[in-house]
């Protein structure tokens, strides 16, 4: 029968002694996690495998021995460790040995009980596979499930498989987290962590963060219940709601901050990645913002930029009287309808000089509500772009409005011109059944409708061109307010923290195992080397919905 040994690549350096581990019997596989040295008493292994098992509920034993032959001289080495089989008892009892001077190395599994039946070996072969057990430890690749543990009657266990092995590595974490100045009476080697000295600010920042996460999360959730009450949902509210760039973005941290400072731990890795992030978008977020709020109020660039925009409003109103008395002329040789033009220019530069009195009446307020605004930057960037986009909004709202003309307006021209153009082929529309029918009409109604038609018709390229103008205008701030929203969805949804570990420890997004080839010649145990699969980084990806 052939065994399975993964051995970790920290411990093939190790100075000879005993192999601590887990057998997983159903599997026939070995998996090493130490390797205890020399001088030890037995009696202090044993407690220490105990004190593992109650942490850890993983059945750690004794599986065999290691012998590292290149400080060995005494051939009497390979008899005593070949001896303590009989103090630590196991089945089967597994031997490995690196040679000296050489890359080869010796694997032996042994019965020290007499075989079932007489012509079946004594000895197993043995296939040795060397993992990281940092990587295999941070790699999150331990199932969530778990099954109960035959052999040492464990509360909980791993699955079937290579799950075995990484869920053993994970749940002995109490192992590595020794530490790495007082080793204490038993010679340890294996993957060594940061070490208590470390882990001591990690716990104190654990335990503080847990009231502070507390408190937070009830205080979004009063902020939440009061956003979603009655009052936000009546007409001029839930309009302005929905309609501002601002308050979706608010909306959308509110949710991102309920996640984040939310008690209830992450369920699988998938969570945890994406809620780490969320933090390390909003910290980014924040951080731009907060550099956006020091630009602003440094240098009195607030002052500059209400200075400037009451001239930048004069200079945008005076193009477009440009335009419409271009329209209102003959635009590009075209031959319009010269009263209906006339009527249509008067109108609209009626609504620009409405539109300037606003802003010069507005304007000694500006610089106040640019300086208030501006404090909205330490929410974050994002906020402040869909502020920007709203301030956009709101100083071309008379180019929306003269698209809004001019659509409703082409848009009754061509519903006319369609009625007619069935009055002409015998046709009317029945409302009632949703559906053409025919229809017999006199001479004074198609003399009418005749009439009409050619009206409309002659009347059409005129309004046609008004509309096509001020769609192109209001496709012009649409994009420029569409670029915004791009950014600000891009800072929303960049998975940052995913990148960084694919960039610094790409082994943390494992999402699953291949195996090298490292030896294999005949009468040589084969060694393999177990490596982790990268996982694609857009499964962590965080998405929003589009701001309006």
């Amino acid at each position: 029968m052939v065994l399975k040994a993964f051995f970790p690549t920290c411990c093939a350096s190790a100075d000879s002694g005993l192999l601590v581990g887990r057998w997983v019997p159903e599997q026939s596989s070995a998996v090493v996690l130490a390797v205890v040295h020399f001088p030890f008493i037995p009696i202090q292994v044993k407690e220490l495998l105990a004190q593992v098992q109650q942490a850890s509920r993983v059945g750690v034993a004794v599986l065999g021995t290691w012998c590292h032959r290149r400080q060995e001289s005494e051939e009497s080495l390979g008899h005593f460790l070949e001896g303590l089989s009989a103090i630590f008892s196991h089945e089967p009892w597994l031997q490995l040995c690196r040679e000296r001077g050489s890359k080869f190395w010796s694997c032996k599994a042994t019965h020290r009980q007499v075989p079932a039946s007489p012509g079946a070996p004594g000895q197993d072969q043995v296939m040795l596979i060397f993992y990281d057990q940092r990587k295999v430890l941070l790699s999150q690749l331990h199932p969530p499930a778990a099954l109960p543990d035959h052999q040492a009657g464990d509360a909980t266990a791993s699955a079937g498989g290579l799950a075995a092995v990484f869920d053993t590595v994970a749940r002995s974490e109490v192992l590595f987290r020794s530490d790495q100045f007082d080793e204490g009476p038993v010679r340890l080697s294996h993957w060594q962590s940061e070490g208590v000295e470390a882990s001591i600010l990690v716990e104190l920042a654990k335990q503080a963060s847990g009231p502070i996460c507390l408190l937070l999360a009830c205080l979004l959730s009063l902020i939440s219940a009061a956003s979603t009450s009655r009052v936000f949902k009546l007409w001029p509210l839930s309009f302005i709601w929905s309609k501002l760039s601002t308050c979706e973005q608010l909306r959308h941290r509110l949710g991102q901050l309920t996640l984040i400072f939310s008690t209830q731990k992450a369920e699988n890795p998938a969570q945890l990645m994406r809620k780490a992030n969320m933090l390390v978008s909003v910290f980014l977020d924040v951080a731009l913002g907060l550099a956006l709020l020091s630009w602003l109020h440094g240098k009195d660039r607030i002052g500059q930029l209400a200075d400037a925009l009451v001239p930048v409003a004069d200079h945008v109103a005076e193009e477009l009287q440009h335009l419409l008395q271009w329209l209102m002329g003959a635009p590009a040789g075209l031959k319009m309808n010269r009263a209906l033009d006339q009527v249509l220019g008067r109108f609209f530069l009626y609504h620009i000089h409405l539109w300037i009195s606003y802003i010069h009446l507005m304007s000694p307020f500006i610089e106040r509500i640019l300086w208030h605004l501006g404090l909205s930057a330490c929410l974050g960037l994002t906020v402040a772009l869909s502020i920007l986009s709203d301030i956009i909004a709101l100083l071309t709202f008379h180019i929306y409005c003269f698209y809004v003309y001019g659509a409703r307006l082409y848009c009754m021209k061509i519903c006319g011109l369609s009625s007619l153009w069935r009055l002409f082929r015998g046709k009317k529309w029945n409302v009632l059944r949703q559906r053409v029918d025919s229809c017999s009409y006199d001479l004074d109604q198609l003399f009418i409708g005749t009439l009409l038609f050619t009206i409309l018709v002659f009347l059409l390229p005129t309004t046609a061109l008004y509309y096509l103008v001020f769609t192109l205008l209001r496709l012009l701030v649409v994009t420029v307010q569409g670029l915004i929203h791009l950014l600000v969805d891009l800072v929303n949804s960049l998975p940052l923290y995913s990148l960084g570990l694919r960039l610094c420890r790409p082994y943390r997004l494992a999402a699953g195992v291949k195996f090298r080839v490292l030896e294999h010649e005949a009468g040589r145990p084969l060694r393999l080397l177990m490596q982790e699969v990268k996982v694609q980084t857009s499964r962590f990806s965080l998405t929003r919905p589009n701001a309006g």
